[in-house]
């Protein structure tokens, strides 16, 4: 007696209706990278970076100054706290938390100007 191989059955999936296409929205037109799509991603690029430049100058200024402060006026330089110069404990200590700071601002503001783009977007697919 010869043995048949089982019947092959195909599996397929539920039956899929077909959506209609909507109107183009914000987000389709990033997607299509049409013209004005470029436009949406133009303006939170150009607030990013603004952002980005102020932080940097920010930056720049508080601790690029600090040498020239204590260039400028030699007295702090000799000034000691708990035996330390002053200087060491500025650049050695204290600038990682001004920097954790500038940190935490950047994030928190990069993050608003990401949900009011979200918003605009949103506010335009309606």
């Amino acid at each position: 007696m010869s043995e048949q191989p089982p019947v092959r059955v195909r599996v397929t999936g539920p039956a899929r209706r077909r959506t209609v296409a909507a109107a183009p929205t914000g987000t389709r037109e990033i997607d299509a990278d049409t013209a004005l799509g470029a436009i949406y991603m133009g303006s939170l690029v150009r607030d990013q970076l603004r952002l980005a430049l102020r932080i940097l100058l920010l930056l720049a200024v508080s601790m690029g100054g600090l040498p020239l402060v204590f260039h400028l006026v030699p007295r702090l330089a000799d000034t000691t706290v708990v035996g330390v110069p002053l200087p060491w404990v500025l650049l050695g200590v204290l600038v990682y938390p001004w920097l954790i700071t500038l940190g935490w601002a950047f994030v928190r503001r990069a993050e608003r100007h990401e949900h009011d783009f979200a918003d605009l977007v949103a506010e335009v697919e309606r």
